[in-house]
């Protein structure tokens, strides 16, 4: 499956696919790296204001964050037309989460290694939500690399879940994460889950 022309026909069909995760995990990044628009970016500056309210020590170089989405466009064929939207990582921004998962059929949830529990909102939230989500551990730089079982079990993970590896900043490795969840989302509507894990 590649990218078609960015015009989409007429009778295109859309839907739309979550972004979510931690505060700095790639989300952002991740959506600029695929869509086929200039993506709409809701980011400013991390001031002092933000001192004992947003936790930056893991992520001191950021100096912007998602104060309410990210949205971009891609077109997959003539008939199929996905929007994404990138949701706020901090904590104090989820609110917007149910508005902006209205009408999704999946989630992609990226994770740090180096900061595995801030997964665990995100995810608990899709389960509650009932909506099908795929975990996709962003290979930052430097970062120790785990395979991805490892990650599952961490993560408290069922089997059927997917895991994959992704560079956010590679469009071919982005793009491979969005059709992961888009099929592990149809596998849901059909009845059909994965009987081994996805890498």
């Amino acid at each position: 499956m590649d990218f078609a022309p960015s015009s989409p026909s007429p009778g295109a069909a859309s839907t739309k696919i979550v972004v979510a995760g931690g505060f700095g995990v790639g989300k952002t990044t991740l959506v600029g790296a695929v869509s086929e628009i200039v993506p709409l970016r809701t980011e400013a500056l991390v001031t002092n204001e933000s001192s004992g309210v947003d936790d930056l020590a893991a992520t001191p170089l950021k100096s912007t964050t998602t104060v309410a989405m990210d949205f971009g466009r891609i077109t997959l064929g003539d008939d199929l037309v996905l929007y994404l939207f990138g949701t706020p990582g901090q904590r104090r921004f989820w609110f917007m989460w149910d508005d902006l998962i209205r009408g999704a059929i999946g989630a992609v949830v990226i994770v740090d290694t180096e900061r595995l529990d801030e997964a665990f909102a995100a995810i608990d939230y899709f389960e509650a939500k009932g909506l099908p989500f795929i975990v996709a551990v962003n290979e930052f730089d430097g970062a120790r690399r785990f395979p991805v079982e490892e990650v599952r079990e961490a993560l408290a993970l069922p089997l059927d879940t997917p895991v994959m590896t992704i560079d956010a900043r590679d469009r071919g490795s982005a793009k491979a994460a969005l059709v992961r969840v888009t099929e592990y989302a149809l596998e849901r509507v059909t009845g059909r889950h994965a009987s081994v894990p996805q890498h």
